[in-house]
């Protein structure tokens, strides 16, 4: 477990710093001010003894720095800023030792504020963490201390509770919700004599497990030993001050002492040292890094430190959870199977209206899909829900069943073909029976996110040139989204162990960023050069050991967040950079007796202002990069956005026809068409029309190009090719009375196609159109 009972000491220390930086530049600037004061009212001594107050004062803090600095065995420009200070006390240049005063003082406080990094003490993970555990002996059960339970033991575990340690199940199953081992959001149901890891969450009725080990040897605890050996790992970035200090400050002494040599003038060895005190060094990267942050922190990215920031710009390996990064976390219905005869809307009503009552994550999933297709649902009757098994209920004088099934070997062949799919898709079945009768399946799966796809060819074009995926989830559906996505390799299965050794492989041979949002990332985080986390609904423990954390439920914020940190740190290291150089410039003219001291520091401090000026660009955006979308073009695809939610939920009539096409039902078929007929022309097709003549137009300015949209006005043209073939078997039909058995093949490859074809091209245009428009509460589904 992590000693938390040295945080208050750490806060209080850190307070302490922030004063001292404030009280330090409060007093620099007023002995300025004073002395300036003075001198305007002729008191000449008095404005000395201010500016030489200032002076003093600036010196003891910089010593500590330069002395802190090599106990490091880091060599810091600060020496300089000593030096110079020193040496105008020593010639008498005492406004030129004030003005350097409070040049360091303001580098100092925008240096520390920029990379003052954000303690990681992993509360929410020992937040998590039981207490307490139910101890059963005979008949008696009693709450002991969590550091009390033993081997063997015997344990109740409550619902909603917490599974203290690890062990087996004794009682006959248990639903249990591991995502925060896992990050896979769906239940699942373990049986008598199957393993349980602590940390997870007992989502069902209670049961009784047996302990296989003590609390400090399980699982939970193994995390946060984890995270917490991990997060030692992590180092400050070294700024970028001193790398350049290798070179600049042996060349400015050398200049100095040349210039004291053979002029035989100190003052021109201090002159010289006054315009190469590294304000631009001191002032530049902080101020682009800190305008970094606060443009990031704008558009919903928390970024810790300066050095996260920094890290962020170069890293060149990306490294992905999958649940509730590159998915939605959130299960959703895709599609509802029925038995020979039965109508799918109903069935969904129905259960639906069973589920109502229930906490469980898939049953609230079927809820919201019977709403989102604004079906009217009944409140049920009689509720019964068993653990492991689902919901049986009584509904509009019916009785209805909604969960597991295990399929018996003479299922019917539309329910082997219903689990057969539901295999191939990854997703989980919630099958329904209706007074007794096995009726339909309902079939769910977490979807990839809407803007996956875009965010990661934005990071590939940032410089990002390795994404991986580590997760807890089977290897199936892990393979089958990284195949979408174009992912560089995938890792499924993975324990936080795993994910550890994972992350810290990458890292050791390129800067390596890992997203993630469940408490199992939480480790991982911490091993990665930057750790991002997930945080508008991943764990508090993931946001704490991540440098970088996004508040919105947005992926593509990741890809803002490389682009502000790649944008910053160029300007950083080119505001540094142009400012050591004019440095340079002034020193020769200082070295030949040109810029005498006072005059070297205002040169330096209009040169400070320039390069200051220039590292506040960091604040804007790249407008080459940006999209700008007007508001009524933002509102157009909002608008389109949900009306693909509800098209999309249409698109099973296409395959239902289909289906029945293949099992020879004819006569069902060709009311079925006229169905598909009614759909394509009083729905689908003016939805598209309007798309062509509303929304592509408006996008052609945003995007550059009407040739943007080419290629989705090219699919329009195919799939109103398509609807029209259908209409002619439909008219074919009528004439006729009935679908001609010759007809059945053309028809089947229109509809299968259709259907293929409508699900790519809504995917298409909800990737790269429906993603430029900021998701409001209202947002649609991703699928």
């Amino acid at each position: 477990m992590v000693d938390t009972a040295s945080e208050a000491p750490s806060r209080r220390r850190e307070r302490v710093h922030r004063l001292k930086e404030f009280a330090l530049l409060a007093v620099t600037l007023t002995a300025l001010i004073a002395g300036a004061i003075a001198w305007l009212l002729g008191a000449d001594n008095v404005a000395d003894k201010c500016w030489i107050a200032g002076t003093v004062i600036a010196i003891a803090p910089a010593a500590w720095w330069v002395i802190d600095a090599l106990r490091r065995g880091r060599m810091g420009v600060d020496l300089l800023a000593v030096l110079s200070l020193i040496g105008t006390l020593l010639v008498g240049e005492y406004l030129a030792g004030a003005l350097i005063s409070v040049m360091l003082a303001t580098g100092q406080a925008l240096d520390a504020a920029a990379e003052r990094r954000a303690t990681k003490d992993l509360r929410s993970l020992l937040d998590h963490a039981p207490r307490t555990a139910r101890r059963r002996t005979g008949d008696h059960v009693e709450a002991i201390p969590l550091d009390d339970v033993l081997a063997d033991d015997n344990l109740v575990v409550g619902p909603g509770e917490v599974v203290p340690v690890d062990g087996w199940i004794t009682s006959g199953s248990a639903v249990l919700d591991e995502s925060v081992l896992t990050g896979e959001p769906l239940a699942v149901e373990r049986r008598r004599g199957e393993a349980v890891r602590s940390g997870i969450v007992n989502a069902g009725t209670a049961f009784e497990m047996q302990a296989h080990t003590t609390a400090d040897q399980s699982t939970y605890a193994g995390i946060v030993r984890l995270a917490r050996d991990a997060a030692a790992e992590s180092a400050p970035v070294v700024r970028v001050a001193d790398r350049i200090a290798a070179w600049f400050l042996p060349l400015a002494l050398a200049i100095a002492g040349s210039a004291w040599l053979f002029s035989g003038s100190a003052t021109r060895a201090v002159a010289v040292l006054v315009v190469a005190t590294p304000c631009p060094l001191l002032l530049a990267a902080p101020v682009a890094i800190v305008s970094g942050l606060s443009r990031a922190s704008r558009l919903g990215v928390v970024i810790r430190s300066g050095g996260a920031l920094e890290n962020l710009g170069h890293a060149t390996t990306l490294v992905m959870d999958k649940t509730g990064t590159l998915t939605t976390g959130r299960p959703t219905g895709t599609d509802v199977l029925i038995a020979p005869g039965g109508d799918a809307t109903d069935v969904l009503r129905l259960a639906a209206s069973a589920d109502q009552l229930s906490p469980h994550v898939l049953a609230d999933a079927i809820v919201q899909e019977a709403k989102m297709r604004g079906l009217a649902l009944t409140l049920p009757t009689d509720v019964a829900e068993e653990a492991g098994t689902g919901v049986s209920a009584t509904v509009d004088g019916r009785r209805v069943t909604v969960g597991t099934l295990s399929l018996p070997d003479d299922a019917p062949a539309w329910a082997r073909a219903a689990h057969s799919r539901a295999v191939l898709d990854g997703a989980a079945v919630a099958w329904v029976t209706v007074d007794g009768d096995l009726a339909g399946a309902v079939l769910l799966v977490d979807p990839v996110r809407r803007d996956a796809s875009r965010t990661l060819r934005r990071l590939r074009s940032a410089g990002l040139n390795r994404l991986v995926m580590l997760t807890g989830d089977r290897r199936e559906p892990a393979e089958e989204i990284g195949s979408v996505l174009g992912l560089d390799a995938v890792h499924a299965e993975q324990t936080p162990a795993d994910k550890v050794a994972g992350v810290r492989a990458e890292r050791a041979s390129a800067v390596t960023v890992m997203v993630g949002d469940g408490v199992n990332d939480a480790p991982a985080l911490a091993a990665a050069t930057v750790g991002v986390a997930m945080g508008a609904r991943g764990s508090t423990a993931t946001s704490e050991a991540a440098d970088v954390v996004l508040t919105t439920d947005r992926l593509d914020r990741l890809a803002d967040a490389m682009a502000i940190a790649r944008r910053s740190r160029r300007i950083a290291v080119q505001s540094a950079a142009v400012g050591m150089g004019l440095s340079l410039v002034a020193m020769g003219f200082a070295a030949f007796g040109f810029l005498p001291p006072a005059a070297g520091a205002l040169l330096q401090e209009g040169i400070d202002v320039a390069v200051i000026l220039n590292a506040l660009r960091a604040l804007r955006g790249d407008r080459n990069q940006e999209i700008l979308l007007p508001d009524d073009t933002e509102a157009m695809l909002h608008r389109f956005s949900a009306e693909h939610d509800e098209l999309r939920d249409q698109l099973a009539i296409l395959r239902d026809t289909a289906q029945l096409l293949v099992g020879g039902n004819l006569a069902a078929a060709y009311p079925a068409l006229r169905r598909v007929d009614t759909f394509l022309f009083g729905t689908l097709l003016p939805h598209e029309q309007a798309e062509d003549r509303e929304l592509y137009p408006a996008l052609a300015t945003p995007l550059g190009t009407a040739e943007a949209t080419a290629t989705m006005s090219r699919m329009h043209a195919e799939i109103d090719r398509l609807a029209r073939r259908l209409r002619t078997h439909l008219t074919r039909a009528d004439a006729a009375g009935r679908i001609d058995p010759d007809q059945v093949d053309d028809l089947l490859a229109c509809l299968y196609g259709l259907h293929a074809l409508l699900q790519l091209h809504f995917v298409q245009e909800e990737e790269n159109y429906f993603t430029l428009a900021p998701e409001s509460d209202s947002a649609p589904r991703d699928r």
